[in-house]
């Protein structure tokens, strides 16, 4: 048990605190107003006041967590042993800067509730991250703060033990368009027909004739594939399904499709499954559509769903993650970007959303991911072999703290085929690695 004293203990305080001593460092916390009570504690403690008493484990918090409105803070640099962190302490701190306040600042994303800079695609760009431009991105430096804190209290209270954390692999799965050529129904195959013959492209249109004759296989049917390398380590993966309507960014089939259907319960049958909201959940009276597509996979699957992942990365605060929570969603898998690897929360833990806009811990887990296979091909332009060593990058980091490691691939980039060529050995060395690490007793 820790004793944690302020002078007020703000809902923020009580977040930050709880998320890296709970669910980070697995230790149990305490805290108190009461100065006397505090100072006569004989628990290892920290204060965390603007006050020093005397020789005690102390940290002075940054105004950030005792604000009470949604507004951006005044951010300063500060180096502590040659790295340039922000959110500055006191000189006569245990350390210069206040890592409860910075941790707090970037898993909150309270930079996306403030930053009116978008994509073309309405999306917060990782460029405009204060860990991209303090090269903090690809650090999961929010588990690094708390090792330090813990570091620094095992100085100063040697008999206190803090579990070690064991890495963790989740291999997940986003089927955006579920086949190529197949099952897209009347009016969609024959445009698509006509489209390959007026462009002039005969290779295409020899391809899905072969397909539609039995010849071949559709490009984007993966799924016996994906079994062979998920075979004993289903327990950590995880299939996304798009359900939502026909639109220009969600083009997967329809719902009511029978082989589309039976894929769903093939798949559940073996893995965990979750929602991929679609592209239209984002906009305007997107919040009935969240309802209507969950709907849809849970009557399909005959389970409850209460796991999803946005489609495109759509995530808008406080919006998105408060129309997931009123549609019964419990786990959101969004958290990482399109542009970048890295840790897009800071973060390589689960943890709980807090909502700035209501300054409170709600009950939606997120999961962030930190690599995507379209993030290393059409952002990053990651040859296979750039790719593998970006991925192992990232990975030693989760696993130097004993993080949750998460991938995003689709079933079509997996095919080797066209501009994948090359990314199937990829996606084979990041899951054999994963696996792995993960069911190692030593790691």
């Amino acid at each position: 048990m820790i004793l944690i004293y302020s002078d007020e203990i703000t809902p923020r305080i009580e977040y930050i605190f709880k998320l890296v001593f709970n669910q980070i460092l697995q230790v149990d916390i305490a805290f108190t107003t009461n100065s006397s009570e505090f100072r006569k504690s004989e628990l290892p403690k920290i204060n965390y006041s603007v006050e020093k008493f005397g020789e005690e484990f102390y940290i002075k918090p940054h105004r950030l967590t005792n604000c009470k409105a949604l507004l951006k803070p005044t951010i300063n640099s500060v180096w502590y042993e040659g790295k340039k962190y922000f959110c500055e302490s006191s000189n006569d701190s245990i350390l210069p800067f206040d890592p409860f306040a910075a941790s707090f600042y970037v898993v909150t994303r309270l930079e996306e509730y403030l930053e009116s800079d978008r994509d073309k695609l309405n999306r917060y760009p990782a460029q405009k991250s204060i860990l991209e431009s303090y090269k903090l991105l690809q650090k999961p430096i929010v588990n690094i703060w708390a090792k330090l804190v813990a570091d620094k209290l095992s100085e100063v209270y040697p008999t206190i033990e803090f579990p070690q954390n064991k890495f963790k692999f989740i291999s997940t799965i986003d089927i955006d368009n579920a086949y190529a050529y197949q099952n897209k129904g009347f009016w969609r195959t024959s445009a698509a027909w006509a489209r390959s013959l007026l462009k002039g492209e005969m290779a295409e249109h020899k391809k899905r004739k072969r397909v539609f004759s039995g010849k071949e296989r559709d490009p984007y049917d993966t799924y016996d594939y994906l079994d062979t390398i998920f075979k004993g380590n289903e327990d950590k993966v995880k299939f996304f399904f798009l359900l939502g309507d026909y639109g220009r960014y969600d083009k997967n089939i329809s719902h009511t499709n029978d082989a589309y259907r039976k894929l769903i319960k093939r798949t559940k049958a073996k893995y965990d499954i979750g929602l991929h909201t679609s592209f239209a959940t984002s906009k305007k009276g997107g919040k009935k559509k969240v309802k209507i597509e969950k709907q849809r996979l849970e009557e399909i699957s005959g389970a409850e769903i209460t796991r999803n992942r946005q489609h495109y990365l759509m995530l808008k605060f406080p919006r998105t993650y408060n129309r997931l929570i009123k549609a019964g969603i419990q786990e959101d898998y969004t958290m990482g970007y399109s542009a970048l690897t890295g840790f897009r929360g800071g973060i390589c833990t689960h943890y709980y959303y807090y909502d700035l806009k209501h300054e409170t811990t709600t009950n939606l887990l997120i999961v962030p991911f930190q690599v995507m296979d379209g993030t290393l091909l059409h952002y990053m332009q990651l040859t296979p072999e750039k790719a593998i060593e970006e991925i192992k990058q990232v990975m030693h980091e989760v696993k130097n703290v004993g993080g949750t490691f998460v991938s995003v691939w689709h079933n079509e980039t997996v095919n080797d085929l066209g501009q994948w060529k090359g990314f199937r050995k990829v996606f084979e060395e990041m899951n054999s690695l994963g696996f792995e690490w993960a069911n190692s007793t030593s790691n």
